[in-house]
């Protein structure tokens, strides 16, 4: 599936940019930096460029390329009125936190309308409306209302007529924006190397030593560091648990030709599933196109991620009866156990070592500002707001409904765990149907089988990570783990942490095409 922010010139036949490797090994000897950071999307490369500018040397560190992650694959908005995500936080946290998540989501958005501005970068400025089609839904927005009215963020109740279907309740928050990512992360990959900072695309780090200066691990050698920035999605070290304090989810987006009449604002629903609309424009077609999203759910969870991805086309078809498709993709994201983003140390008094994650869709605002905060701490002025971010909170183990979160999950995990491996009793198909996958046992050995652009594979489909028994995407036609969100591609590299090492080959069957 191909995103609709990459550029067409440089797509492959599986739709996207091409994974980069380096023609040589950049690590011939072992480098040291004052800071390298790993993830080149908007945390990564934005952290990147705020070192560079104060002197640092720095280098960014990018598995496959920029982009290639959530940031690429977002819809592009850049709002402080996120569908119903203020009441949710609001719910589970007292007035400062609430204030302080607000402060760093204004302050992202502040700082990147005014980079791109700079720089002479398109930023169309749209209303943001979060709106319901049903009661239940109605009922959100009304919570998100209050919620925004309360913190002072100046919302009002709408109509929305030009929506082509009945609306229950409707907020509106002007001057917001929508923007394209790509073009950001260009830009800042250009201003990164143009002060003197490093990017490497396809260069997986897998391992971490402390020590001083820490030393990373990875595919091309060996870096080292006086501190090191983790801006993965979700930071792939096992030492301090994130991936057992995240909720990994997938969500859909497709854009279409429509010769209706296209809202022009940025929309969200609050009803399940919920759905995203706003306009773009693309090279190659004329006038704006439509872009739709949504329709989510867990990481590997879901009997079937085609039907999802069918439920948004005809969702779409259904109230704009002209679409045409030209572009479907997916994305995830992660969202903490309590709500807020996690920004901050590794681990508690290990200051050198710091992650971003848990930004619940609304990385562009929030990557931004766990930028600011990151470097902020490396170079000694660290945002006052930052504090409520930390990922190491007491509220996060004093809640009520942070606990409810987090053993919920886990005894998720568990299930997903035990009824994995009894998938596993069952005989392996020898030859799945075209886009098809299938987990079972040869003989004592597990094996994972797919038929993929008339090839059929097979790999040890156990989770690198933790392994857990992976389950066949057939809307991505990757094999995904339903334990911690851990992606693979069909043929078993990894497309999503936090495994970090490929997928086993497993004996070919005997029916290969």
């Amino acid at each position: 599936m191909k995103t609709l922010w990459f550029d067409p010139a440089t797509d492959t036949d599986l739709g996207g940019l091409p994974d980069v490797r380096p023609e040589t090994t950049p690590f011939g000897t072992v480098e040291t930096y004052d800071q390298v950071v790993v993830g080149a999307g908007i945390t990564g490369l934005t952290t990147g460029l705020l070192l560079a500018r104060a002197g640092r040397r720095v280098a960014v560190l990018e598995a496959r390329h920029i982009g290639a992650a959530a940031t690429g694959h977002t819809t592009g908005k850049l709002s402080l009125l996120q569908g119903t995500r203020l009441s949710s936080i609001a719910s589970r946290h007292g007035k400062g936190a609430v204030e302080d998540y607000i402060q760093a989501n204004r302050e992202g958005q502040a700082w990147l309308r005014h980079y791109l501005t700079h720089r002479g970068l398109q930023v169309d400025e749209r209303a943001a409306l979060t709106f319901a089609a049903t009661s239940s839904g109605a009922k959100k927005v009304e919570q998100e209302y209050r919620a925004c009215r309360d913190f002072g963020i100046p919302v009002e109740h709408v109509d929305a007529p030009e929506l082509p279907f009945d609306v229950r309740s409707a907020i509106r928050l002007d001057g917001q924006a929508q923007i394209d990512p790509m073009v950001v992360l260009r830009a800042l990959a250009d201003d990164l190397r143009a002060h003197g900072g490093h990017l490497y695309e396809g260069v997986r780090v897998q391992g971490l030593r402390h020590g001083t200066p820490h030393t990373l691990t990875t595919d091309a050698g060996e870096v080292q560091a006086d501190s090191v920035v983790l801006a993965t999605g979700v930071p792939f070290l096992d030492r301090a648990a994130f991936f057992a304090r995240l909720h990994p989810q997938r969500s859909y987006a497709a854009a279409f030709t429509v010769d209706e009449e296209i809202p022009r604002q940025m929309y969200l629903g609050a009803d399940n599933p919920s759905v995203s609309l706003r306009t773009a424009t693309r090279p190659g077609h004329d006038g704006e196109l439509l872009m739709v999203g949504g329709f989510g759910h867990e990481v590997g969870r879901t009997k079937s991620e085609r039907r999802h991805a069918l439920d948004m086309i005809e969702w779409t078809q259904e109230h704009f009866p002209t679409a045409r498709m030209v572009a479907r993709w997916s994305a995830q994201d992660y969202t903490t156990i309590d709500e807020l983003p996690y920004v901050g140390e590794l681990l508690p008094k290990m200051e050198s070592v710091q992650v971003a994650t848990g930004f619940a869709k609304w990385g562009l605002t929030n990557g931004v500002a766990a930028a600011l905060s990151m470097t902020g701490r490396i170079l000694g002025k660290e945002p006052p707001w930052s504090k409520s971010l930390r990922p190491w909170r007491s509220t996060e183990v004093t809640r009520p409904g942070s606990l409810r979160s987090a053993a919920s999950a886990n005894a998720q995990v568990a299930a997903y765990m035990a009824g994995g491996y009894l998938s596993l009793l069952k005989p392996t198909e020898s030859s799945p149907p075209e886009g098809e996958g299938s987990v079972g046992h040869s003989g004592v050995a597990p094996k994972g089988v797919c038929t993929v652009a008339g090839q059929t594979r097979s790999v040890a489909p156990l989770c690198t990570h933790l392994y857990g028994v992976l389950r066949w995407n057939d809307a991505e036609q990757s094999w995904d783990c339903p334990l911690h969100g851990s992606r693979f591609s069909h043929t078993g590299e990894v497309l999503e942490g936090p495994a970090t090492r490929p997928l086993p080959t497993a004996p070919s069957p005997s029916h290969d095409r």
